[in-house]
């Protein structure tokens, strides 16, 4: 019996089994093969970050299926389709019109800050893959080869984010990628395909924890940031440039119209990529919650911040603002490896008035979870 008469289902993870980081998941079915997600492990670099990749012929891959524009899930991407025999193969790959146009920017920041000896690629690299991503609609039923056939659904989590109900021979596989079934200031909930799947592959993440209510959470949240600088202190919000920072900047802006005792602590987001991707944000606007879209219909743009500047990326600007007055700052990465948010950390922590907080999950490995211990 060839693979293509083969009923065995395959499922391999080259990444993102029983760890955090680098999602990279392979299903092969009746002769077809789907890659979903190709990302990189934050806690490493260079070649040690990326899944498994040698553990694949890629040039028998039918579809590579990226659900989002994090690292964690579409770093290693280039990679694959310019240094492996990915290009050898007929083999497409797709994602959402959003996460196509912030994965633009999100890679060639990856290249900048990657060092040169750890580079996985180049931005001539990047360029060229762009060009082989076909963007694709949310509840649009794409067919890339007879016998297989997949649909994207919204994911919430951030800009774009979807999951995939793929079909193979007609066998059902529900691909999740991160999710949220809870709507937030600014997205969608992840929505319930209307078919119960053969297949589940689910993010799990936070599988075996429970959240408190995102009232009491946002409450919390506050309080701190505002007891930290009523001390006098500088608060460091270590955050990646896209996703759950453009939460806490609707959050911030928010709570510091209702308290006008805040009005001269300034609030910055200390990110060239954010600035340059809040346009990306402004364009797909349509595809965000009823309350975003009712806003703008207002001519109220939410993403106009009111209370919140842009840091200009000046040299020297880390030890200007750390010897000024109280202040917030959301700096990236989110996990402290370095940059901006590493310096800020070095440079507050003697200082028992300022103080970080951790606002998303933190990886094992990284800073961001050491400061936790």
């Amino acid at each position: 019996m060839n693979d293509a008469d083969s009923p065995i289902l395959s499922l391999t993870m080259l990444g993102a089994g029983q760890e955090v980081g680098r999602s990279c998941c392979v299903i092969k079915y009746r002769g077809k093969t789907v890659v979903c997600d190709a990302g990189v492990h934050p806690a490493h670099s260079g070649l040690a970050s990326l899944p498994f990749v040698d553990e694949l012929d890629w040039s028998t891959v039918d579809a590579i299926l990226v659900t989002h524009f994090h690292l964690d899930h579409a770093a290693s991407l280039t990679y694959v389709m310019e240094k492996t025999n990915f290009k050898d193969g007929k083999g497409k790959v797709y994602m959402t019109h959003p996460t196509k146009a912030v994965y633009k920017y999100i890679m060639q920041d990856f290249v900048r800050m990657s060092s040169g000896s750890e580079s996985l690629y180049t931005p001539l690299d990047v360029s060229l893959s762009l060009s082989h991503i076909t963007p694709i609609s949310v509840h649009q039923l794409i067919s890339p080869t007879p016998g297989l056939s997949f649909t994207p659904y919204h994911a919430g989590h951030v800009l774009g984010a979807c999951m995939f109900l793929i079909d193979i021979a007609g066998l059902q596989i529900l691909y999740t990628g991160d999710y949220s079934r809870e709507e937030d200031r600014h997205l969608v909930r992840a929505e319930l395909p209307p078919i119960r799947p053969d297949l589940l592959i689910v993010e799990s993440t936070y599988g075996v924890q429970g959240h408190e209510a995102r009232e009491s959470r946002e409450a919390r949240f506050t309080s701190s940031v505002h007891t930290i600088v009523k001390r006098g202190g500088h608060v460091l919000l270590p955050v990646f440039a896209l996703g759950r920072a453009q939460e806490l900047l609707l959050i911030l802006d928010e709570f510091w119209a209702a308290h006008p005792d805040l009005h001269g602590v300034p609030v910055y987001y200390a990110s060239n990529l954010a600035r340059k991707c809040m346009a990306v944000y402004q364009t797909y606007i349509h595809t965000m919650n009823s309350h975003i879209r009712s806003r703008f219909a207002r001519k109220d743009n939410p993403f106009v911040f009111k209370h919140i500047s842009h840091l200009p990326a000046t040299r020297g600007w880390e030890r200007k603002v750390a010897e000024a007055g109280p202040c917030v700052i959301l700096a990236s990465p989110g996990f402290m490896s370095s940059g901006p948010s590493r310096e800020l950390l070095e440079l507050w922590a003697p200082d028992a008035r300022n103080g970080v907080i951790i606002t998303g999950y933190s990886i094992e490995g990284t800073m961001a979870r050491v400061s936790l211990r």
